[in-house]
């Protein structure tokens, strides 16, 4: 087995980490989506988001497996942040890297590895969205490009929820909020006291002790991510041939 090095900018990479305060944080709805999107669209039993800390990689959400994190030294995902591309491994038991790894010869029995890497605006690659199979595999085109849409798509919920921390930490010093607010009928931003269009959720993080968790909902899932509409149809479809 190879343990990955660290990446070049390790320190930034965990401090930008750090910034999320996210792990050892409870499950939440919005990630496990993910997740479980990743699942059916991959037909892979498992499927993770891996963040990868100073000496493990811990589980945000997972679907298949029980454990909540293991050693950085085993992890795929470690090698995986070395890029912006994501790391296709087709058989572990042909790569010198994993064929002696404990999760390919113990629990889960990796066999094949698909690993797309979390990359903020600074190109911290803070870990991955990934899919296992326990039998060699690959991705096609169409699931690549979906997993590349889903794993930007975790990058954009943890910003908001690094945005709204500091919103929330920035509302500790302010005075009494006002009793009134402006919203455009159109895109349902809020005007704040400086005059500045911003959207709700960061005016009354603000302005309250409102903390918020972000979902896709029905309309945007099918407006945003047709491919994954497609795809649980599909399955639907294949569950049901009769239906």
């Amino acid at each position: 087995m190879k343990a990955a090095r660290f990446p070049d900018n390790e320190h930034a990479r965990l401090k930008a980490l750090s910034e999320y305060r996210i792990l050892g944080t409870q499950p939440e709805q919005t990630y496990d989506d993910i997740t479980t999107m990743a699942s059916l669209v991959c037909n892979t039993p498992i499927a993770l988001l891996s963040l990868v800390d100073a000496d493990r990689q811990w589980f945000k959400s997972k679907v298949g497996v029980a454990a909540e994190e293991t050693p950085r030294d085993w992890s795929f995902c470690a090698h995986a942040i070395h890029s912006s591309n994501p790391l296709i491994v087709h058989d572990a038991l042909d790569d010198e890297r994993f064929h002696d790894n404990p999760l390919v010869c113990g629990d889960p029995k990796i066999r094949f590895y698909a690993g797309f890497p979390l990359n903020n605006d600074k190109d911290h690659r803070i870990g991955t969205l990934c899919v296992i199979d326990r039998q060699p595999g690959d991705l096609s085109e169409r699931q690549l490009e979906i997993m590349t849409t889903l794993s930007r798509q975790v990058v954009s919920f943890l910003d908001l929820r690094k945005r709204s921390i500091h919103l929330v930490e920035s509302f500790c010093s302010m005075g009494k909020p006002p009793g009134m607010i402006s919203t455009c009928s159109y895109c349902r931003k809020v005007k704040d006291d400086r005059g500045l269009w911003v959207y709700l959720d960061q005016f009354l993080s603000e302005r309250s002790d409102l903390h918020f968790s972000h979902g896709i909902c029905d309309g945007c899932i099918e407006e945003h991510f047709p491919e994954v509409v497609n795809a649980w149809a599909a399955e639907k479809k294949a569950q049901n041939p009769d239906s």
